[in-house]
């Protein structure tokens, strides 16, 4: 392997193992930093599938923790509905205004709940529905375009009433989901092939960063675990504002 086929891997060995941690995150900080390497359209068909290698794994390992009344209910349906019409869009839009926005709306949210945190403030109330159901949508577009709609489906289930295990079982279960539908469609329009021996080389590092992201994850204290979410958004947010993360 060529220094930037290696220096990718281990941009993959971080997200996965942040990912294998809290739930989310692995391509939204591993396309930002890959964005060094190569086009973005070149990793998303590398790092999807990747990702649905290792959230299937903890899908079944820890599938009873599931809410599967919030998944079925208001996750899935908005970030599916979402997705489509993200991934219908991205070929008539300028990507660049959009990732920006995003950028600065997680920036946002994880300034604010550190903020809130450090200050040993009270929880947010209870968020209404509709505006879960919003914010549900939104990360869905996000996951058409991009496949990084975690930050914002964090902030939609920001007042819900799940703990750490929960949280991550259930946001896995639906990256896994949205995920698979993401490389059937690279299959069928022609991006999945090319990249298989990509994902082949890359596949191992999955099994070395599930395996340090299940340690670190029982040894967080539910207030640090809190923390360690919203500085991973802290990082994603500025990755996405960065000048040399372009798509």
């Amino acid at each position: 392997m060529n220094a930037p086929a290696v220096a990718l891997g281990g941009f993959i060995l971080l997200a996965y193992t942040l990912e294998a941690v809290t739930g989310f995150g692995s391509v939204v900080v591993a396309l930002s930093l890959g964005a060094l390497l190569m086009p973005i359209d070149v990793l998303l068909p590398i790092l999807v599938p990747l990702n649905i290698a290792m959230t299937g794994y903890l899908v079944g390992r820890h599938w009873r923790l599931i809410d599967g009344v919030l998944l079925l209910r208001t996750v899935l349906p908005g970030m599916l509905i979402g997705m489509g019409i993200g991934y219908l869009l991205l070929p008539h839009l300028d990507p660049l205004p959009l990732k920006r926005g995003l950028g600065v709306l997680i920036l946002w949210f994880a300034a604010r709940e550190l903020w809130r945190l450090r200050a040993n403030a009270p929880a947010p109330g209870h968020t209404p529905n509709w505006v879960v159901r919003l914010a549900t949508a939104a990360a869905g577009i996000c996951h058409g375009l991009f496949a990084s709609g975690g930050p914002l489906l964090v902030y939609a289930l920001a007042t819900r009433p799940l703990d750490k295990a929960r949280l991550r079982a259930t946001l896995v279960c639906v990256w896994f989901t949205l995920n698979g539908l993401l490389t059937l469609a690279f299959l069928i329009d022609g991006r999945l092939r090319p990249a298989l021996p990509q994902i082949l080389a890359y596949a191992p590092l999955l099994l070395l960063g599930v395996w340090l992201g299940e340690r670190l994850h029982h040894r967080f204290e539910e207030r640090h675990f809190r923390l360690a979410i919203h500085c991973l958004l802290l990082v994603s947010g500025t990755l996405l504002l960065s000048p040399w993360s372009l798509l």
